[in-house]
């Protein structure tokens, strides 16, 4: 089997790449990344990329057609992947999440490619009061980024794709460990706080809802949608993933963190405005389509993965929020630095690009 998987040197993507090479020893992988934060390893013993057969770097609005030929599945992560750097770079985050995955996804359907895996998010529904949220309950994507997540789901559910099976997996909120860890995770960031300043800080009254998800079990889940058949759920599906008893209060979580990390106290702002973005999800569509692929971490195997992460690297930044491990504070350095453009392509003429 040849995977071609966009967005690899990202933070689901290197643990994406670690767990295929385990599962699939005899599959080619290739890897396909622009490169933004291929500098941001974090304990890793191995640079992810060498679990790949091939690694080539690009714009996926860029990604040649020729890349598809003979490959079965299409692993797409690459995307502008979070509120933040939605908010700041809006246009380019429909372009990047939108149209550009819109375009891979008619290409790989007409390469004959067999099936194709986005990685949406369960922020789509962003406000939801009542009950958890199911596969046919309404949107409310309240950012650019959500709304880049549904405008791609629409778009491929009327792609014309062949025999392509399209599977859509609507995430949680990412939490864990990875060779290429994110802080600007609800719970990863929680814990960062912990181990480097012994306190939390919740920014909202804690009351919002999230529905997390370990690193190790996306990829999980990511394998089974390489492997779905069609008549597990329909040729185009989108499913929300993860589980109903990872639906979990903002305070709960801070709760939890602090519990792991014994000494650690919980500041909450109780007179923060409401956060708009809260919602639990229905995950039973997922459990029932995907019975051996379920997630298998619990909150506090993923807190003390972090927690021994964070102390493997020597971690004790208390101004991470500035750091390399938040993803906008990169964007923003590279392009403070003239080494990436605002539209997010690298600059050719940058610092340093001249022949030697």
């Amino acid at each position: 089997m040849r995977v071609l998987i966009t967005g690899n040197c990202g933070y689901v993507g290197s643990a994406l790449v670690r767990h295929l090479r385990c599962v699939m020893p005899a599959a080619e992988l290739i890897g396909y990344d622009t490169g933004l934060f291929a500098h941001c390893v974090t304990d890793a013993k191995v640079l992810p990329e060498t679990y790949l057969n091939r690694q080539h770097y690009g714009d996926v609005r860029d990604l040649p057609s020729g890349l598809l030929d003979g490959v079965d599945a299409v692993v797409h992560l690459a995307a502008v992947s979070n509120d933040p750097m939605g908010n700041r770079f809006e246009q380019v985050t429909d372009e990047i999440n939108a149209q550009a995955s819109l375009r891979l996804a008619r290409l790989a359907g007409q390469a004959g490619v067999h099936a194709f895996v986005f990685a949406s998010s369960c922020s789509i529904y962003g406000f939801a009061e009542g009950g958890p949220r199911g596969e046919g309950d309404e949107v409310n994507p309240l950012t650019a980024y959500a709304r880049s997540k549904v405008a791609t789901e629409r778009g491929l559910a009327g792609i014309n794709a062949g025999g392509m099976t399209v599977t859509c997996l609507r995430f949680a909120t990412a939490c864990g460990m990875s060779d290429r860890l994110r802080l600007d995770l609800v719970l990863n960031d929680f814990v960062a706080c912990a181990v480097a300043t012994g306190e939390i800080t919740v920014l909202s009254d804690g009351t919002p809802w999230r529905p997390l998800i370990d690193v190790n079990d996306m990829a999980r889940a990511i394998e089974w949608a390489i492997m779905r058949d069609a008549a597990a759920g329909e040729a185009v599906l989108s499913v929300n993933v993860g589980s109903d008893a990872w639906n979990y209060q903002v305070r709960d979580l801070a709760d939890a963190v602090a519990a792991a990390v014994p000494g650690t106290r919980v500041s909450i702002n109780r007179e923060a405005l409401p956060d708009k973005r809260s919602y639990r999800v229905d995950f039973s569509l997922f459990r029932r389509l995907a019975p051996e692929h379920q997630p298998l971490s619990t909150l506090a195997e993923s807190v003390g993965r972090l927690k021994r992460g964070l102390e493997n690297m020597q971690f004790a930044d208390r101004d991470f929020r500035n750091s390399s491990l938040i993803r906008l504070k990169t964007l923003d350095r590279l392009i403070s630095d003239g080494l990436l453009l605002p539209s997010l392509r690298w600059r050719h003429d940058r610092p340093g690009s001249a022949a030697v």
